[in-house]
């Protein structure tokens, strides 16, 4: 992640009390090569994120808000939600799916946005 923001001049995340902004995440390699596998592309790009929410302390679980920016979206989304069931929670956050023509760099066939909020563990918020 440090690469890529180094290279692209924006942080992958930002957090405002309990809120963490993430920006999107695609997958690409940690040397930021796209992958050009449909399947292992979007397996790499739910890993980005997840590395991303962990910096900030969370995980998939305390995604609130998500969206997804999809190139060929008809072609491709059987396979990407083969692959978000596998990986992401079902059911836990309001999602929302957007078609678009191209996103950052050639080859990248998916976008992964969220919001998350940090919730404390039951026991540490009752001072166990």
């Amino acid at each position: 992640m440090a690469l890529l923001a180094q290279r692209a001049g924006y942080a992958p995340a930002v957090q405002v009390g309990a809120t963490v902004y993430c920006a999107g995440q695609v997958g690409r390699t940690a040397e930021l090569q796209v992958i050009a596998d449909p399947e292992a592309q979007f397996v790499a790009a739910w890993e980005n994120l997840r590395l991303v929410l962990a910096e900030a302390g969370c995980t998939f679980e305390d995604v609130v808000e998500m969206t997804t920016y999809h190139v060929e979206m008809r072609r491709h989304m059987d396979v990407f939600r083969t692959v978000k069931d596998r990986l992401f929670p079902r059911g836990t956050c309001a999602w929302t799916c957007i078609g678009v023509s191209e996103l950052a760099h050639p080859g990248l066939w998916v976008e992964i946005k969220c919001v998350a909020v940090a919730r404390r563990a039951v026991g540490a918020a009752a001072g166990a």
